[in-house]
């Protein structure tokens, strides 16, 4: 069978469904049993990755997106591939090609099983899939119309090529943000997160000097230039984790990416970083909500990995963390005490250990708690944004009332107000 002799996209991912349409399309095959499966087994892929149209199409686009090999790789990094490397994808190219012209409308009619030609026009039942936004889907079947009319293997590997300098190769080159977890077999693997909160910068009110601190380092460190760990930290809802989300859907196409990484996960740093200093991405390692009570010592690998190891730190890759906290480690009144009432020997050792994490990160940016006067503005501006139709100085009244009984003056609080009018009023204000 033809992908039998593929030389760099040899492993390929639903191999079991390659290998049977290859019987059919190649070998002859014609037990009905088999057709029903494999129809079933492409409808379901098409399903979960939300594709429509030639079903097979997408779903060679989505292996040769998703398959790292010697040539991907080198892509990803440069865009055009020379030497032997080329060579040997031109080979796979022509074998890949050739896959694509297959006709399942007249490969039906041959063995007498309408149903291989629902993959040629493929319905979804849904707009989308449970495993790809449309923005990723929509890439692909993009990919799968340009590879289907490629001319010749050499346009078809320019296409191939095209994809993967503009949006890299497999789960970094499609996702935008990451989580850590282990398998099974207990290795560290980042895998993705399907779904991301669709955050503007423009949709966070005020903060603005806070966002303009976080843009510049940002875009230094996506223009190769020098930038600096960041610690965003302040007063609840003020809108710290809403605009790390707001500059990963800023600057995704530019090549950024997030990994979001738990406190527990802190002794997985260094698997993390050597998975992704490699490849050709900005990524931002996410800490969340940082904080660190006294009997816990996580804060030490985190200390180790932003800075006073051996290896050099790759330029690739940066920390963000939110915090409610300054110095993110707890201390305790005692650490301050004269030292002979402290029963820590070297006690200003002890609070410059505590110190030296929240030191590491080079910037830092205040998130305060609006006054009333900001607080308004950031209500009547989420209100005019959705639609609600409600005299200012009510809007106002209520929005007021609001945030005594639920946590006082913060960007969340007036984002809750309004999904609560949203809930209950909107209904009345059309």
């Amino acid at each position: 069978m033809k992908f039998e002799e593929l030389l760099l996209y040899r492993d390929l991912e639903h191999m079991d469904i390659v290998r049977d349409i290859s019987l059919f399309c190649e070998e002859g095959e014609k037990s009905p049993a088999l057709a029903s499966s494999v129809v079933s087994r492409m409808i379901n892929v098409a399903a979960e990755y939300g594709f429509s149209g030639n079903v097979w199409h997408c779903f060679l686009s989505l292996l040769l997106v998703d398959n790292k090999n010697s040539f991907s790789l080198a892509a990803e990094k440069r865009g055009e591939v020379q030497g032997t490397v080329y060579q040997a994808a031109l080979h796979d190219a022509r074998i890949l090609r050739e896959m694509f012209s297959w006709n399942f409308t007249a490969l039906g009619k041959k063995i007498a099983r309408d149903c291989f030609k629902m993959l040629e026009n493929y319905v979804p039942a849904l707009d989308d899939g449970v495993i790809f936004n449309r923005r990723i889907r929509d890439r692909i079947v993009d990919l799968s119309e340009k590879l289907s009319e490629a001319s010749d293997e050499i346009a078809f590997l320019k296409c191939m090529t095209d994809f993967y300098r503009d949006f890299g190769v497999g789960t970094f080159g499609l996702h935008k943000a990451f989580r850590v977890h282990h398998t099974i077999d207990d290795k560290v693997e980042i895998e993705p997160i399907a779904r991301v909160k669709h955050v503007k910068l423009s949709d966070i009110v005020g903060m603005e000097s806070q966002k303009q601190k976080l843009i510049e380092n940002t875009e230094a460190f996506l223009a190769g230039r020098p930038a600096n760990n960041v610690l965003l930290f302040g007063d609840a809802g003020t809108g710290k984790s809403s605009c790390i989300k707001g500059i990963l859907n800023q600057y995704f196409d530019d090549g950024l990416r997030v990994i979001e990484v738990y406190k527990h996960q802190f002794k997985d740093l260094n698997e993390v970083i050597s998975q992704v200093k490699s490849r050709n991405y900005k990524f931002i390692i996410y800490m969340d909500d940082l904080s660190f009570e006294d009997t816990e010592t996580e804060y030490k690998y985190l200390k180790a990995v932003i800075e006073g190891g051996l290896e050099k730190k790759p330029d690739n890759i940066l920390i963000y963390a939110t915090s409610n906290r300054r110095h993110l480690v707890h201390e305790n009144f005692s650490d301050k005490l004269d030292r002979r009432e402290n029963d820590d020997i070297h006690e200003s050792d002890t609070v410059q250990e505590k110190l030296s994490l929240s030191a590491r990160f080079g910037v830092t940016i205040y998130f305060g708690r609006p006054m009333k006067k900001e607080f308004d503005t950031i209500v009547k501006a989420l209100a005019e944004r959705n639609g609600i139709k409600m005299p200012e100085d009510q809007l106002l009244l209520e929005a007021n009332r609001w945030e005594l009984s639920h946590g006082g003056m913060s960007g969340r609080t007036a984002e809750q107000f309004i999904d609560y009018l949203l809930g209950t009023r909107l209904t009345d204000q059309a």
